[in-house]
């Protein structure tokens, strides 16, 4: 990891351009105090290179990170951008890479890797257009409240208050040229759909720009989120009975959190549904995402890694068959 170089005459100049461009957007970013550690994805992009200029300029003491996918030629330079970036406005840089396969679902994939290699507290330049963009993909999903509360505000997000041309704008200002990622483009992936597709089409319908409109719904949605989520905390979802017993908006809301775990995302509603039906004694047993099984001994649901129906037995009866019974 390379550590931040005393300034150039060039750079102080270019710091002093940057505190000008970003005093006024430092209000509407939710970065930690000043003098924390505060690692920042940097992909190169606008948003990534808003992201570090910002954190720089909020007092953290920022390590920009690159993660490089190798999913496109050319993709290890782009690292160099970064790296010079972080070196002009007094950030540590190291660059990363990961093994990401074609396929299906490789914008999950891919976010996965990332998050594992950043840590669970890094911060990444997400904006207001991004998340007007995850509420859409997770209302398309069929997601609940938390979905559509998307992500939420804070050192994880600091730019949620920020829109994707402010960015843009900020790296103009500061003499930076963002790298252009060509898979932004690809139809293939549904947030790029929703993106230059949905977006634009409802915001033609509602006569208005809707990202602002989104994203404050996201904001409402968040706190409702996290009243509910400290209600369902209260009920253990160990305990069959108390599961069946408890509304089924907290039931869900229990479930989900315990098959979460430390995960860095919940499972679908259809897994926490069957999960509720083993509670109520309408399943035996019930699979649910990442090779685990949940059963019911004795009136506890316990999470175990799938084994043969042959060798399990689920309230003293043998399961006949690996798949759910009802």
């Amino acid at each position: 990891m390379s550590e931040p170089h005393p300034p150039s005459p060039a750079d102080r100049r270019a710091g002093r351009s940057a505190d000008h461009a970003t005093a006024a957007l430092l209000g509407r970013c939710t970065f930690p105090e000043r003098g924390s550690a505060l690692v920042c994805g940097v992909s190169g992009g606008a948003d990534s290179l808003a992201l570090l200029v910002l954190a720089t300029h909020s007092g953290c003491l920022v390590t920009a990170v690159h993660v490089d996918h190798g999913l496109r030629p050319g993709s290890s330079g782009e690292a160099e951008v970064v790296a010079d970036a972080a070196r002009r406005f007094g950030a540590s840089f190291r660059s990363e890479q990961v093994v990401v396969g074609d396929g299906p679902n490789l914008e999950a994939r891919a976010r996965q890797a990332r998050r594992e290699v950043l840590g669970p507290d890094a911060a990444t330049g997400h904006t207001a257009d991004d998340q007007a963009e995850t509420v859409l993909g997770n209302l398309l999903r069929g997601s609940g409240v938390s979905g559509l509360a998307g992500m939420r505000a804070g050192p994880r997000h600091p730019l949620l208050g920020l829109r994707r041309a402010e960015t843009v704008a900020l790296c103009q200002a500061v003499g930076l040229t963002p790298v252009r990622d060509p898979s932004n483009d690809d139809p293939r992936f549904v947030r790029n759909r929703i993106r230059h597709e949905l977006l634009p089409l409802c915001s033609d319908v509602a006569g208005r720009d809707v990202v602002p409109v989104l994203a404050r719904t996201a904001g409402v949605l968040a706190g409702d989120a996290e009243l509910l989520e400290a209600v369902a905390s209260l009920v253990d979802p160990e305990d069959a009975a108390a599961l069946a017993e408890a509304p089924p908006a907290l039931g869900r809301r229990s479930v989900r959190a315990w098959l979460t775990g430390g995960g860095a995302y919940p499972p679908p509603l259809a897994a926490v549904e069957r999960v509720l039906e083993v509670a109520r004694r309408q399943r035996r047993g019930a699979e649910v995402p990442g090779g685990r099984r949940v059963a019911r001994t004795r009136g506890r649901l316990s999470i175990t890694p799938e084994v043969p129906a042959a060798e399990s037995a689920v309230d003293g009866a043998p399961v006949q068959s690996r798949r759910d019974r009802h």
